[in-house]
């Protein structure tokens, strides 16, 4: 008998099939082989990179993308670069071309930060870069809280997809307001919503899925894990395992208990 509800988990974004739930990240890691072996752990079809920090000199962020990017691409996993450390809707503009044109993507995920305290992503910063990049031909990844309103004002810019907080960013808090992912997928039933930041566990990117979303994204709960390979591994296998509660049908919480085997009329002894 055969047991497996969804044995290919693709979604759609922005017109392209993805054979993976699983959006990793590639900063933090320890050495380029351990990115390289965490990648390949997970599955993930697509990977996120900061340009400002391959602007900056960062050496794993140069070797990913001249000797771990062809191999990724030559299996279909899609790059998808970031505008991470923006604080104007003008600056994260600029970066995106530039990614544009070193990276040969017109895939972006725009983050625009509006406090430093929390890396709360500026509502209205991102709207603005969302407008000016979607006119420019950009496939817009925008990261954003999990307001329903600022969401609806990235989709009026062009997006045809969001990626909401679960929490601040790097903090692995899990998601902190269930209540409004929840909201955010009834009311936006045909949008790719993928949670992004502030996963830690695996056991919060499956809930991630049991709510619906099409995916997650996530970098330090790996990198930052005492075996990356490993902890890549398990959110892959997490990842899918809430992905098929979702399609099954995860039951509804009740008030009060009830029994599993129903009895009725007086207990009896049986002999």
């Amino acid at each position: 008998m055969d047991t497996s509800a969804s044995t290919t988990p693709t979604w759609t974004a922005y017109g392209e099939t993805l054979t993976s739930r699983l959006m990793l990240g590639t900063a933090g890691y320890p050495s380029p082989t351990v990115l390289r072996q965490a990648l390949d752990a997970s599955g993930a079809g697509v990977v996120t990179v900061g340009l400002r920090r391959m602007v900056a000199g960062d050496g794993g962020d140069n070797a990913f993308l001249n000797e771990l990017l062809p191999p990724l691409r030559a299996r279909g996993v899609r790059l998808l670069p970031n505008t991470a450390g923006c604080r104007s809707a003008r600056e994260a503009v600029a970066l995106a071309h530039m990614a544009r044109e070193l990276m040969d993507t017109h895939w972006i995920k725009l983050e625009v930060v509006g406090d430093e305290h929390t890396l709360q992503p500026d509502p209205w910063g991102t709207v603005e870069a969302a407008a000016e990049l979607v006119k420019a031909g950009f496939a817009v990844f925008p990261y954003c809280t999990d307001d329903l309103v600022t969401c609806q004002r990235l989709l009026d810019a062009g997006c045809e997809l969001l990626m909401p907080w679960g929490a601040p960013i790097g903090s692995g808090q899990g998601l902190l307001n269930p209540w409004a992912l929840r909201t955010l997928r009834a009311r936006l039933p045909q949008v790719p919503l993928v949670v992004d930041a502030g996963i830690g566990a695996p056991s919060h990117a499956a809930l991630a899925m049991e709510l619906g979303f099409d995916a997650v994204l996530l970098n330090s709960a790996v990198a930052h894990a005492r075996d990356p390979v490993a902890m890549a591994r398990a959110f892959g296998d997490a990842v899918r395992a809430g992905r098929l509660a979702f399609e099954a049908g995860v039951m509804a919480p009740q008030d009060m208990a009830i029994a599993s085997t129903p009895v009725s009329g007086r207990p009896m002894l049986l002999g």
